[in-house]
């Protein structure tokens, strides 16, 4: 029994291959979800155009259910609610919210920190937040006269401890 080499070869070198019906047949399987399809970019809105939960939730990158409970934390945010309980959120509430997520995620503000700061500014953050978006270079001198200041007001500390120790 001889075996020709180029027969061994070709038994050897063929690879299964998949086909379309194979494919399919996946798919077709009873009690399986059928395989997401590539997600649709919507067209851009315009900056006055109402937007839903899910794209604000995209331009935070948080999660839906953040989005609500900020609802319940800050009175000042205020969805417009169609059927079915659908939020649409007007461009002031879309501003408010990036605010209320650069104090919270940039700046380390507690919930509370930041309640306190939307009560005591009546809900008017767009100041508070653009101030702390300063460069780097504006920001240097800054630094400097507030270290000043604190030395400043470490001293007047000094005095009044020395003051609270003479009369006490």
């Amino acid at each position: 029994m001889s075996s020709n080499p180029s027969s061994v070869a070709n038994q050897t070198s063929t690879t299964p291959e998949t086909s379309p019906q194979t494919e399919k047949t996946i798919q077709n399987i009873p009690n399986r979800r059928p395989l997401k399809k590539a997600a649709k970019t919507a067209p851009e809105k315009s900056a006055s155009a109402f937007r839903t939960i899910s794209e604000v939730a995209d331009e935070l990158k948080v999660q839906q259910h953040v989005l609500r409970f900020w609802e319940s934390k800050f009175s000042q945010i205020k969805p417009l609610k169609r059927g079915g309980g659908r939020r649409y959120y007007r461009p002031e509430d879309v501003d408010l919210l990036k605010n209320i997520y650069h104090l919270l995620y940039q700046e380390g503000y507690t919930i509370k920190g930041v309640q306190k700061l939307l009560h005591s500014t009546r809900g008017n953050l767009s100041g508070r937040v653009s101030k702390a978006e300063v460069s780097a270079e504006e920001a240097a001198p800054a630094a400097a006269a507030g270290s000043k200041k604190r030395e400043e007001l470490q001293s007047m500390l000094n005095e009044l401890k020395s003051m609270r120790t003479l009369i006490g």
